[in-house]
């Protein structure tokens, strides 16, 4: 880390485009998404990273507004215990808005001078949507990034969290941090000191009534294992074996709070059109062309699945976050394991029996396959 001195030009490093250097590829770095509604610990638990050794060179941008149109980000780098922090100024939007390449560019200058970080943790504003974050570093990860989206962990306050979960929202706006948790890899139910084990068990219910995939830790003032926070490899292909067997383990949920959020999953045995499964995913993500019972339009915030397409060796991998969705080859081959498609849907209004009408319309009949 030498070189950390600061200097005037640090203060508001210039965001102009960097040429690609020729050389070694080198390692992706990983961004972690740390959401959570206020005051339930994000920051407590970005300082306990920060300050705990674990010999990484952690990066962190605190994602809050600040007055008028210039947003400002507090970056610390962290190594060895010691922490420098720099002010780093985006004049023209943040990260979870529209202005995706300033972002960007800012990041990729601060790794360029600074040298390479180990990992990204990001933490968004409490009343943000970590889905929009997610889809930029997503995105840009297709692009070829040395920057890769790593997971999304959601931070829950056990005294308070079942009080925000349940608030209505006007218009029938999704509550904020129903979709937190809706969009979560991983949630830490935080503060689970201030509640008795009633409390506690009905915050865990909550949180698995609304996402039936996410693992929860729980902890007081933020203190977690932090080998289960970071590498989650929430959207890597080379985690397909796990997400396959977690897949199996999960159960519906039955909403009892915000009563149009939850979680269905279903299976489907043989192999699918690849077309065909392109054509229903954007049907269900894009054109909400699918209805529920009651006649409302389907709204899917986290897709999960490992399917068997027609012709390939492999397990692929399905992923989604809104509106966006990959199917990635796994390492894994099916060989001698049935050819089960197993999906996980988490969203508002979902009706098991049409998704499920729906994707095995995909399959290919057995007439189809030689």
């Amino acid at each position: 880390m030498d070189g950390m001195v600061m200097d005037d030009d640090d203060d508001c490093p210039e965001l102009v485009s960097i040429d690609a250097q020729p050389g070694p590829t080198a390692e992706q770095i990983p961004v972690t998404i740390i959401t959570g509604y206020l005051g339930a610990g994000k920051t407590t638990l970005l300082n306990y990273i920060l300050t705990e050794q674990h010999n990484k060179r952690i990066a962190v941008i605190l994602n809050e507004f600040g007055e008028g149109s210039a947003l400002e980000k507090s970056l610390a780098v962290s190594q060895s215990g010691e922490l420098y922090e720099e002010w780093l100024e985006l004049r023209n939007g943040c990260l979870c808005c529209s202005v995706k390449d300033n972002g960007f560019k800012a990041i990729e200058n601060l790794m360029e001078k600074k040298g390479k970080f180990d990992y990204i943790l990001l933490e968004t504003t409490g009343l943000a949507d970590p889905g929009a974050v997610a889809s930029m570093f997503w995105v840009d990860a297709e692009l070829g990034s040395d920057i890769y989206l790593d997971g999304i962990v959601t931070v829950i306050d056990a005294k308070y969290g079942p009080q925000q979960l349940t608030e209505e929202k006007a218009d029938r706006l999704m509550n904020e941090a129903v979709r937190q948790v809706a969009l979560a890899d991983l949630t830490v139910i935080n503060k689970t000191d201030l509640v008795n084990e009633e409390e506690l068990n009905k915050v865990r219910d909550t949180v698995r009534s609304i996402n039936g995939v996410v693992k929860i830790l729980e902890c007081q003032r933020s203190r977690v294992d932090l080998s289960e926070v970071l590498d989650l490899h929430a959207f890597n292909t080379k985690d397909g074996a796990n997400l396959a067997e977690k897949l199996q383990l999960v159960k519906p949920t039955q909403p009892h709070l915000d009563k149009s959020i939850l979680t269905v999953t279903f299976e489907a045995v043989g192999d699918v059109s690849e077309a065909a499964v392109n054509v229903f995913i954007q049907e269900l993500l894009w054109e909400k062309m699918f209805k529920n019972k009651e006649g409302q339009p389907m709204t899917v915030i986290r897709l999960k699945g490992i399917v068997s397409l027609a012709g390939n060796a492999h397990q692929v991998m399905l992923q989604g976050v809104h509106e966006l969705y990959e199917l990635n080859e796994t390492p894994q081959l099916w060989e001698e394991n049935p050819r089960i498609n197993r999906l996980v849907f988490i969203g508002r209004n979902l009706d098991k029996d049409v998704l499920q009408e729906q994707f095995r319309s995909t399959l290919v009949q057995d007439a189809d396959r030689n």
